[in-house]
């Protein structure tokens, strides 16, 4: 499986947890096996003032943390490239899904997902997209960049039971027709992180269901790294989602 990567993201750019020393690395080494790596390329400040304005653009800039946030977001424009050909996982940070147009918090300076799609969907490499956001946290960046974009369908599970949780996921694609899906995958749902409810497994089963219902729509489907913090328990479900999408 190809994952879009750069060593650059193991620079500790801030003092959050999104940046902490070890957490990417983490990631990798769990997923090297099964990964065919792809350097991730910074994204053109076309493509991210396509969703972002010219004032939060400046202010990420101010803050000196542009570079780092470019490149994240042309790693996941790189990765649904290749979502479109083949499943695709982008180890990338800063995250990005509490992004919005012109404002930004939990640890986001970009929203990664919108700007990819968004650098899709303007080239007319897809027609209509799907995100399912399955990080511990609603993912409001993205509902408020993409939800009202009527090419964009967008579901964070919100069941508090872990069968439940996984019901709703497969209910919710068993009725998906998109081009592509995108995944934001937060991996702090786990029971040993902050949100206590899924197990490793659950990540490969939805990765799974998102690989199965990518191809019967006959489109693509690609990850992004968003959340996740306990370092010992991110790399492994990182890789059970990869082998989910690759199986």
């Amino acid at each position: 499986m190809k994952v879009v990567f750069h060593p650059d993201f193991q620079t500790v750019y801030t003092s959050d947890p999104a940046a902490a020393e070890g957490r990417i690395e983490a990631v990798v080494d769990a997923i090297r096996d099964q990964a065919e790596f792809v350097a991730a390329v910074p994204a053109s400040e076309d493509d991210i003032r396509a969703v972002h304005t010219a004032m939060h653009v400046m202010r990420v800039r101010e803050k000196g943390l542009y570079e780092i946030s470019a490149l994240a977001a042309g790693g996941a424009i790189q990765a649904a490239e290749i979502g479109l050909q083949e499943p695709c996982f982008a180890a990338i940070r800063p995250p990005g899904h509490h992004a919005s147009a012109d404002s930004s918090w939990g640890f986001c300076y970009f929203n990664n997902m919108a700007v990819a799609l968004t650098s899709l969907k303007r080239r007319k490499l897809i027609a209509s997209a799907f995100v399912l956001d399955f990080d511990l946290h609603f993912g409001d960046g993205n509902v408020n960049i993409l939800g009202p974009q009527p090419w964009v369908e967008i579901h964070n599970p919100r069941e508090r039971d872990r069968h439940e949780y996984l019901r709703e996921v497969a209910q919710v694609l068993s009725g998906v027709t998109a081009d592509i899906i995108g995944i934001s995958a937060g991996f702090d749902h786990h029971r040993e992180d902050w949100g206590g409810l899924l197990e490793t497994d659950d990540y490969y089963r939805m990765g799974f269901l998102v690989r199965e219902t990518a191809n019967r729509c006959r489109g693509g489907c690609f990850a992004i790294l968003e959340g996740g913090y306990n370092h010992e328990m991110i790399g492994p479900c990182a890789a059970a989602l990869t082998a989910g999408m690759s199986a």
